[in-house]
């Protein structure tokens, strides 16, 4: 196969989740954004029925792909919407939208007036990431207007900075808990989430639900130690030419000695590799990785199947590595 390769556990995935659930005993809302880090949204969707009771992704068109799939669990767009039309796609698919500034509500407000429809809200607090999310001091401006309208908030959630860090975890956390009692005077009910994966190993208060994505997928975020979770994802790619070097070069560039054997992998940086290398002896070319030795024609070389040490190796992190290698690859699962 001309195509690299991506092997995805499932059966991984799931142990994952269920070690995940048993250390924090709290529902899961498992994040499948960016097509599951990935290994494939409403692949790794399926396999987790009955263990999450919500999946998270980043765009209504994520979501409703997953409606398409088949995906019948509550669905959380994480991105405010950014236009009526995406707010009416939202409704039509019965997608939980997010809230996180006045004028996302507005956008909200004034679809549900031109094509009618309900949404569905959960409002995204400001704990000090300052990615997305209402000021704490304009939550309860928020829950007016919902109330004006008619419309509940299900939800109240905000992400930690910094889960690592005791200190800064503790402040965000009492910043959130304090937003979400106000959010809880209008909407009692309303379901409360700050924790990903790293806050959702840092332990102290949960609320009611972990919101957790790069541990379902065998990694944890940095400053966090191990806990037995499993990489769900090995690469192959397929040996394309084999030979003796000749001349002076190694892929684009020279080569840095007077090699033997060589054989190339039908692997790129086209692939979501990087180009400067750490695969074979040189930079990666767009679609071709010489690498060093003697190798048959034709036959599949298993080339990647621990993220963070080729994130490390690469000065980046797990996240960049698999949602970038997961794009072009073909996926078989197993």
């Amino acid at each position: 196969m001309q195509n690299v390769v991506a092997e995805i556990s499932l059966k991984r995935i799931v142990q994952n989740a269920d070690l995940i659930r048993e250390r924090t005993e709290k529902p899961l809302i498992a994040v499948v954004k960016d097509d599951g880090y990935g290994h494939g949204a409403a692949e790794v969707a399926h396999a987790l029925f009955g263990r999450a009771d919500t999946f998270a992704v980043s765009s209504v068109e994520e979501g409703a792909a997953l409606r398409t799939a088949g995906i019948a669990e509550d669905i959380l767009v994480l991105t405010p919407v950014l236009s009526e039309e995406e707010a009416l796609r939202a409704f039509a698919y019965g997608l939980i939208v997010t809230a996180s500034s006045l004028a996302s509500l507005r956008i909200l407000l004034r679809a549900r007036e031109r094509f009618g429809g309900e949404p569905r809200v959960h409002l995204a607090v400001n704990t000090g990431m300052n990615r997305y999310g209402f000021r704490p001091e304009r939550v309860g401006t928020a829950c007016k207007i919902l109330t004006a309208n008619g419309i509940e908030a299900e939800g109240v959630y905000s992400h930690y900075y910094a889960p690592e860090s005791r200190a800064a975890l503790n402040a965000q956390r009492r910043i959130f808990a304090r937003a979400a009692d106000e959010v809880r005077e209008y909407f009692p009910d309303c379901m409360r989430h700050i924790a990903a994966t790293g806050g959702a190993l840092a332990g102290g208060e949960l609320f009611d639900a972990v919101r957790v994505g790069i541990a379902l997928y065998g990694y944890l975020p940095a400053g966090f130690e191990e806990i037995g979770l499993k990489p769900a994802m090995r690469v192959y790619a397929t040996v394309a030419q084999a030979g003796t070097f000749l001349g002076g070069g190694a892929g684009y560039g020279a080569a840095r000695e007077q090699y033997g054997k060589l054989h190339t992998l039908r692997l790129g940086y086209g692939d979501g590799f990087f180009r400067a290398g750490g695969l074979g002896i040189g930079k990666l070319c767009m679609d071709a990785c010489v690498r060093e030795g003697d190798a048959r024609f034709g036959r599949r070389k298993l080339v990647f199947k621990d993220a963070r040490e080729y994130a490390r190796r690469m000065d980046t992190n797990e996240y960049e590595v698999l949602t970038g290698i997961g794009k072009r690859a073909v996926r078989i699962y197993v």
